[in-house]
């Protein structure tokens, strides 16, 4: 749930989360990611408290995990899952963090770019990490990426491929190299019609 991106701008400003969680559901969602971020995403905990009270999904805070304060308002504003990005953190940070969310119920989502940051990931206990296509400075996506560092994941690790899924291609190409489930918010906010393009996405139509 994405109103817009600082590669980008505009996606969808005037979305209404609540309209746009039910959508997502509809089309088989396992799991809603909001953005929270003002600055940057446009995003808010209104949106996110709104797509959660809409529908039964878990919701992922996606925005810049800190600060264990981050942690504890995801928790109060209701979300079920943090973003830990390791390359915003360095090997304390992301170990206090990730041990914070767990006390706290939460899932805690680790943000991956490499071989390096995998084993970061590994060291702290993960079983959920993502692999982010886009690089963080460049902004560009490299489609290859997620596909390398995939069979690096032990088993027991859920693994996500996050951003630069464009369409089904894509889809099943991720799949195939291993991937339980795939962060997409660009072709989702800009598709016009949410629900059938993750139908799309998931080989259903």
């Amino acid at each position: 749930m994405k109103r817009r991106s600082p590669s980008k701008g505009d996606l969808f400003p005037d979305l209404n989360p609540a309209v746009l969680a039910q959508r997502y559901a509809a089309g088989g969602a396992a799991c809603l990611s909001v953005l929270t971020d003002v600055e940057w995403f446009g995003g808010s905990v209104a949106d996110l408290q709104a797509a959660r009270a809409a529908t039964d999904l878990p919701v992922i805070r996606k925005d810049f995990t800190v600060d264990p304060r981050d942690v504890v308002d995801a928790r109060l504003m209701g979300a079920d899952c943090v973003l830990l990005i390791a390359a915003a953190l360095d090997d304390a940070e992301l170990a206090d963090l990730h041990a914070l969310a767990k006390e706290l119920g939460l899932d805690a989502l680790i943000e991956i770019h490499d071989e390096r940051e995998l084993e970061r990931a590994l060291a702290v206990g993960s079983d959920l990490i993502g692999v982010n296509q886009r690089d963080l400075v460049t902004f560009e996506v490299d489609q290859e990426r997620a596909v390398r560092m995939a069979p690096q994941m032990p088993q027991g690790v859920v693994r996500v491929a996050e951003s630069g899924v464009r369409d089904r291609a894509d889809a099943a190409a991720l799949e195939a190299a291993g991937y339980d489930a795939l962060l997409v918010g660009e072709t989702l906010v800009k598709s016009g019609d949410p629900a059938r393009e993750i139908q799309r996405l998931r080989g259903m139509s």
